[in-house]
Order: C-alpha cells, then sequence, then structure tokens
C-alpha cells in the first residue's frame, strides 16, 4: 500500500485555508457587529432626541402655569404677558410638530404614543381655556378692577390650570422615564456587542497568530525565501494591516507560486474592498468597485449595501425635495389667498425658479364667463416673450392648453414642435426640450391651467409634485371666488347693523321722537328679518355672545349638521369646529368690528368633517347692550 504523501502544495493550501477562514470570520462578524451597532445607535440617536423635547415640553407646561398665573396676578408684567402669548402661538405648535415627528419612530410603544398625544391633546385644550377664560377677560384696567372679572380668572387658575398641569406633567414624566430607559437599554446593547467584538477578535487575532507560527516552523525545511516573504505579509494581514509592496506573484512553477499568487490576489482585493468600503462611509456611493468573484461575501455585500445606501439618499433627496416644496407654496398661498393677481405672479415665478425649468405661464378661468363660452386669461408669466401676452385669453378645448382643461389630466410632451414656443434670452433663442401642462383641479372643477417649459426632462416625482401644488392652488382659487361672492351680502349685513345703532343712539338722546324711531325701528328689523329669513333659508345660522359661545341657532343645524335644533345652545362654538387656528383667525378678524368669510370644516354630530363657507361679522344685543357675532355657514358641494 503506497504511503500518503503530504505534498507543499496540501500543506499550504490546509495553512492558508485555516487563515483565511479565520480572517473572513473576523471580517464579517466585525460587519454584523458594526451593523448592528449602528442601527442601535441610530435608535438611541431617535431616543435622545425624543427624551430632550419631551423635557422641553416638560419646562413649558411649567412655564406656561407660571406665565398665566403672573398673568392673572401681575398686571403689570408685559413682558410675561408677551412671553406667554409667544408660548401659545409659537413654541408649543413647534413642540408639538416636533414630537408628532418623533412619536413616529416610536415602533412598538403604543402606550406612551397615546399618553404623549393625550398630554398634547390637553395641553391644547389647556391653552384655549386660558385664553378663553383669562388672557381674553384680563386685557385692561378695568378689567382687572373689576372683581367678578378678575374673581373668575383667579378661579381659572384653581379650576383648571393647576389641577391640568398636573395631569399633564404626571403622564410626561412617565413617558420621559421609559424612553430614557429604552435609551439606556440602546446604550448597553452598545456596550455588550463592543466588548464581544473585541473578545472574538482578540482570540481570532492570537489564533491566527499561533497558527502561523506552528506552520512556519513545520514548513521551515521545506519552504525558502519566497515562503517566508509571503509569510510575512499574513503576518501583517493577521494584524489588519494592508501591505503597501506589491508580493511576488510568481515564484516558481509550483504550489508556491500558485500559493504566491493567490496572496497577490487577496492583498489586492482587500485593499479595494478597503478602498470601496471608505468611499461608502464618506458617501461617494458612484465609486466603482470589482469583487473578487461572483462568491466573495464582503464585496457583493458591499455593493448591495452601497446601492441601497445609494437609492435611500436618492429617496430622500425628492422626499425632502418635494417637501421643502409642498410647505414653500404653502405659505405663499397663505400669505396672498386675498389678491388672485399677486398670487399668480408669486406661484409661476417661485414654481419656475424651484423646478429650475425656464418659463411658464398660469392661466385662470373668468368668474364672470359661467356659460358654454367660458375662457382661460394667462393671470402671470415667467421669462414670456413679450409682457403683453398677458391678455392672452384661450377657450376650451383651444391648443394643447385649452385641451388640458377640457380633459382634466396632465399633458407631458418630450417632442416639442418647432414653431410652439420658444425660450429667448439675450444671447439667443431655442425650442424646449419638454412641455409641462397641469390642470388646477380640485373636486372635479377646474379652475385654470399652469403650463411649464423647460431645457431638460422632467421627472416623475416632479410631475407629482407639479400635480399636488396645482390642487392646492385651484383650491385657494375656489376660496377667493367664494369669498368674493359672498362680500357684498356681508358688507350689507355690516352697513344695516351699523343703522341700527345709530337708531339706538338717536333713541336714547332723544325721548321726544321715541315713538317715530320705533316705527322706523320696526320697519327696518322687519327688512332685516325679511333678509335674515332669504339667508337663514338656505344657510346654517349661529348667533354667538362675546365668549364665542352658541346662543341660538336655526332650524338648518338637523339636516346639516346632525344636531337637534336647540341642542347646541350654551356650547362653545369651538365644539364643532375642526381648524382651531382659522376660526381663531376668524374670530380675530370680526372681533375689530372687519366681516370675515372664508371655507371652514365643521364636525357633524357623527364624526364626519363638513366643509362649509361661513361669513361671520359683528352686531349688538340690544336686550344686553353687548357685542354678539353672527355666522351664516353654507355647505360646500362634496
Amino acid at each position: 500500500m503506497k504511503k500518503f504523501r503530504l505534498t507543499i502544495s496540501t500543506k499550504i493550501i490546509a495553512g492558508f485555508a485555516l487563515l483565511i477562514l479565520i480572517f473572513c470570520i473576523i471580517v464579517i462578524n466585525t460587519t454584523v457587529t458594526v451593523s448592528r451597532n449602528n442601527e442601535v445607535i441610530a435608535d438611541s440617536r431617535a431616543l435622545s432626541n425624543s427624551v430632550t423635547t419631551l423635557k422641553d415640553f416638560n419646562t413649558l407646561v411649567i412655564r406656561n402655569q407660571m406665565l398665566v398665573t403672573n398673568w392673572v396676578y401681575l398686571q403689570s408684567d408685559e413682558k410675561g404677558k408677551a412671553a406667554l402669548r409667544e408660548l401659545h402661538s409659537a413654541t408649543f405648535p413647534k413642540i408639538r410638530q416636533e414630537l408628532n415627528i418623533q412619536m413616529e419612530k416610536w415602533e412598538g410603544d403604543s402606550i406612551n404614543i397615546m399618553r404623549t398625544k393625550w398630554a398634547l391633546g390637553k395641553m391644547d385644550t389647556l391653552l384655549q381655556q386660558e385664553k378663553l377664560s383669562i388672557m381674553e377677560t384680563l386685557v385692561s384696567f378695568e378689567d382687572y378692577q373689576d372683581p367678578m372679572t378678575k374673581f373668575t380668572a383667579e378661579e381659572g387658575i384653581d379650576s383648571f390650570v393647576i389641577p391640568d398641569t398636573g395631569e399633564i406633567l404626571d403622564s410626561l414624566n412617565v413617558v420621559i422615564e421609559a424612553k430614557k430607559e429604552d435609551d439606556d437599554n440602546a446604550k448597553d446593547d452598545i456596550e455588550e456587542r463592543s466588548d464581544s467584538l473585541a473578545n472574538a477578535t482578540i482570540i481570532l487575532g492570537v489564533g491566527m497568530f499561533i497558527l502561523a507560527i506552528v506552520f512556519s516552523f513545520f514548513l521551515a525545511r521545506s519552504i525558502t525565501r519566497p515562503i517566508n516573504y509571503i509569510k510575512n505579509i499574513i503576518q501583517k494581514l493577521g494584524r489588519g494591516e494592508l501591505p503597501d509592496d506589491q508580493i511576488q506573484t510568481r515564484v516558481s512553477n509550483d504550489e508556491i507560486g500558485e500559493m504566491s499568487a493567490a496572496v497577490d490576489n487577496l492583498v489586492s482585493g482587500l485593499r479595494s474592498t478597503s478602498n470601496f468600503a471608505e468611499n461608502i462611509g464618506n458617501g461617494h456611493y458612484d465609486a466603482e468597485f470589482q469583487p473578487l468573484s461572483e462568491h466573495d461575501v464582503l464585496g457583493n455585500a458591499l455593493i448591495e449595501m452601497r446601492n441601497n445606501l445609494q437609492s435611500v439618499a436618492e429617496e430622500d433627496k425628492r422626499r425632502n425635495w418635494a417637501t421643502e416644496g409642498l410647505a414653500k407654496f404653502g405659505e405663499i398661498l397663505r400669505q396672498n389667498n386675498d389678491n388672485v393677481e399677486k398670487l399668480s405672479d408669486e406661484i409661476i415665478s417661485n414654481l419656475i425658479k424651484y423646478l429650475k425649468a425656464n418659463q411658464g405661464g398660469l392661466y385662470i378661468i373668468d368668474s364672470e364667463d359661467m356659460d358654454d363660452d367660458e375662457v382661460m386669461t394667462l393671470k402671470a408669466c415667467y421669462a414670456w416673450d413679450k409682457r403683453k401676452y398677458l391678455d392672452q385669453r384661450i377657450s376650451k378645448g383651444d391648443g394643447l392648453t385649452g385641451q388640458a382643461w377640457l380633459e382634466q389630466g396632465t399633458i407631458y410632451l418630450t417632442e416639442v414642435p418647432n414653431d410652439y414656443v420658444s425660450i429667448t434670452s439675450g444671447l439667443g433663442e431655442a425650442n424646449p426640450r419638454s412641455i409641462l401642462i397641469v390642470p388646477l383641479k380640485v373636486n372635479d372643477e377646474v379652475y385654470g391651467v399652469v403650463e411649464i417649459a423647460s431645457f431638460r426632462n422632467f421627472e416623475t416625482y416632479e410631475i407629482e409634485f407639479v400635480e399636488r401644488i396645482a390642487e392646492s392652488i385651484a383650491s385657494t382659487i375656489s376660496s377667493v371666488k367664494i369669498t368674493e361672492r359672498t362680500q357684498s351680502l356681508l358688507e350689507e349685513s355690516t352697513n344695516m347693523t351699523e343703522m341700527m345703532r345709530a337708531q339706538e343712539e338717536e333713541m336714547r338722546q332723544n325721548m321726544e321722537e321715541l315713538q317715530a324711531t320705533q316705527e322706523e325701528m320696526e320697519r327696518s328689523q322687519r327688512e332685516t328679518e325679511d333678509k335674515e329669513r332669504i339667508i337663514t333659508s338656505t344657510s346654517v345660522f349661529f348667533e354667538l355672545n362675546e365668549r364665542f359661545q352658541i346662543i341660538s341657532t336655526n332650524s338648518l343645524i338637523t339636516p346639516m349638521l346632525g344636531y337637534p335644533e336647540g341642542e347646541l345652545n350654551s356650547k362653545m362654538f369651538q365644539v364643532i369646529a375642526v381648524d382651531d387656528s382659522q376660526l381663531e383667525k376668524m374670530r380675530n378678524t370680526i372681533a375689530d368690528g372687519n366681516p370675515w368669510a372664508g371655507i371652514v370644516s365643521l364636525r357633524h354630530s357623527e364624526g364626519a368633517e363638513l366643509e362649509f363657507h361661513l361669513s361671520a361679522g359683528k352686531s349688538v344685543d340690544m336686550s344686553t347692550n353687548s357685542d354678539k357675532y353672527l355666522i351664516f355657514a353654507t355647505r360646500l358641494s362634496s
């Protein structure tokens, strides 16, 4: 029987196979542990941010109690009052927005999410009560001197400010402690994984070192200088070093030469892998990399990680771009919702710049043309050939712009005819590469069209962004048109109220003309009732006192909102209003004696949110000689 012969090739393959196996274990273990640590670090960072924001909210609650107490007991503390108003209008909304964003990352923690949302809602209700019962009642010096007013405000401190503040703080403290515990657990997990990685690396490193020594001694008699040279290279790899010099790729035409080539390929591959990983860490996702083979686990894992990170980064970039754009144009719409001309100029100029396009126009359907011959007028443009084109009028179905109006759909062209439109500058002119035409549509009704030309093609997410912006523009235009239609009726009601005030003053000054004045008022009252009867037969009518408390409603409250007639009496109007900020804006406007009109969502008795067009104004309650508010709500078609 022939004796088994262990060749040099077999020895080297066996030795290096073990070394490479241990090295791969180190690399894989390090990669997995670092990846898991990065995930835990990200979670810990999010938890730390949540704890910071919760503490800020906790401080805000305490500060609110102090400021509102100072408001009641320190009349001259104007600095504290300004701070309380700032807390109501800016500080609390900002903290609420940050908490809502961070709560989205609290996966599997529904209890603390519910507690936080409850605290936010409780705080919002508390601020509303403070504003109505304290901040709006204790304003002037006379208010502080009025014992009843002062007593009511002081009672509010004891009845709801202090108890509600305590409940909010108790709930927040529970959430803060829970998040601190989660943060500590995450940090402990990171420390434990790091210790395990260090121990495993040391053990495997020591094992590689011992194995290298044993094999070098065992093969010393059969391996000459080239093997000693390769041994030095392997020792460097065992310490995690990559040699800068190129090893001998071919020493002889035997196992030693093959081993030398294999080590050479390994060093080159690890150097390339290291450089590629460094580029990924620095955010250079376009770096080139070729794995050692199709079975290169580390190399292929790095490529897959690079592709995933690149995809996520690109998606985040697009999402952030769209979010910033929606916020930017939402602010433009809010600031210019009473002037169509200025709104059109601001929208088209900012839209072209934000899309990095070159030319555009905004068409709006004329409100006076409500028949089959209605047309669109070019209200604003950007980089148009001549300013006179602002008088351009387009009928439905006329050209691509009119066709987008007719079909109520987006038109996107990438092959633009030479005579369609040209983009000019001081150096010349050229045809655009793409044309985007989007109708301004909301609730299946078109209010205009926006047309954009560019030297580049639009991405899909950019087209979707323009379509979303177009819907917001249409909604704003719809609101402006409804406001214009109801403005005349509101002005008439205001004039009638002023006339009745003048008549009442004349009654007090001249008692001898009481009978004549009374008859005149009765005639005016009948005229007013006739007009109000016409209005209240088509609109829900609300009569409110100075505290914005419902005094009475008409019978349309039942078919439109589902409440029995009289059920809402003595309740605050905020009970059925959905958007408190818009309600506050309406209240401030009519409290100054100015009429107000706009779109407001009201809450049906069954919980549904319905859109109404509200017209509101200020009047006088003759029986109590105090101010009252009249609101007419017309249901918008869904």
